[in-house]
């Protein structure tokens, strides 16, 4: 017998909550930030086909659904609260929502992050979680904030996630374990959560790397009314399993840390004076931080290799009606 959709809920999504009285399953969640605190929202949606393949793990899925979300809190230096989920299944298959209720709710555990609530409806798969957090009043990090001469960082690694799709799209090819740790980068990103929280009061200004790293910074740059250099090499040493391989050239490493998309690392702005905070940042949370640029008072972006000579090679993010 098919499951309706309140027996689906009470079966794979129905967990108890602290920060919510209610829980899951009335009109609304209630939630209140601590005193001091502002509540930060961000939603995410997931499509079949625009965001993931139709042959990825249903566990790994729903890792990914909450930990693109989680990556915009850990962007605005948010402590992870609660989340709701909307859901529409094309049908009610329960070994499928098995897996993707026990990925979700791993992360989520992970991380202290209750689901408060959501709806769930027939049709082509499609993911929407929105997710809470709180923050410090006026502790946020925001896009806004980049000053001329500030250092660009970034976190982590670049460009891996990219290389595993391009395996799937047939254009290039990486010996077997290169390829299921490109493919992990793809499907299970880490959350740089505890790193947003760390830069609170060292970053001047913070986004996360989910479009490619060039397109992303523009909205650092357009919000703060600044331009940049990049350093592309810099970048392209951050391709961390292209870096364990002869087969990609140069061109290809730098379009990958560039415009690869998929990353959900931390890109972040600060003054030459807070380095070795960031540095100790880093360190407390356990994630290498990278100087890939400079702030600059001259609008626009401007790439160039580590010789410093002028790339002009457009380097295009991923555009969602592209």
């Amino acid at each position: 017998m098919s499951l309706g959709e309140f027996d689906l809920i009470a079966r794979y999504f129905k967990r108890p909550a602290k920060r919510s009285p209610l829980g899951v399953g009335d009109d609304c969640a209630l939630l209140a930030p601590a005193a001091g605190m502002q509540l930060a929202v961000s939603s995410d949606m997931l499509v079949e086909g625009r965001h993931f393949l139709s042959t990825v793990d249903a566990e790994r899925l729903g890792h990914k659904a909450l930990a693109v979300n989680l990556s915009d809190l850990a962007a605005c230096g948010a402590k992870p609260l609660a989340f709701t989920l909307a859901l529409a299944l094309p049908s009610v298959d329960e070994a499928w929502l098995a897996g993707f209720s026990r990925g979700l709710f791993a992360l989520a555990h992970l991380h202290g992050c209750e689901l408060v609530g959501g709806d769930t409806t027939r049709g082509p798969l499609n993911i929407c979680i929105t997710v809470f957090g709180e923050v410090p009043a006026g502790g946020a990090l925001l896009r806004s904030g980049a000053k001329v001469d500030d250092d660009i960082w970034v976190s982590g690694t670049l460009g891996d996630a990219r290389l595993a799709l391009e395996v799937f799209r047939g254009t290039l090819s990486l010996p077997g374990e290169l390829f299921e740790r490109a493919r992990a980068r793809m499907e299970l990103p880490t959350p740089r959560v505890a790193l947003g929280q760390a830069l609170r009061g060292i970053a001047s200004a913070a986004l996360d790397v989910s479009d490619g790293l060039a397109g992303d910074l523009g909205h650092i740059l357009a919000a703060s009314g600044v331009g940049a250099t990049l350093d592309a090499d810099a970048c392209a040493a951050q391709v961390a399993i292209g870096a364990e391989t002869n087969a990609l050239d140069v061109d290809t490493l730098r379009a990958c840390a560039l415009a690869g998309g998929d990353d959900y690392e931390l890109c972040f702005t600060a003054p030459p004076s807070r380095r070795e905070a960031v540095e100790q940042a880093g360190r407390e949370a356990s994630v290498p931080v990278t100087r890939i640029g400079r702030i600059e008072a001259q609008a626009g972006l401007r790439i160039v290799d580590a010789q410093g000579r002028p790339i002009t090679q457009r380097y295009a993010s991923f555009d969602h009606f592209g």
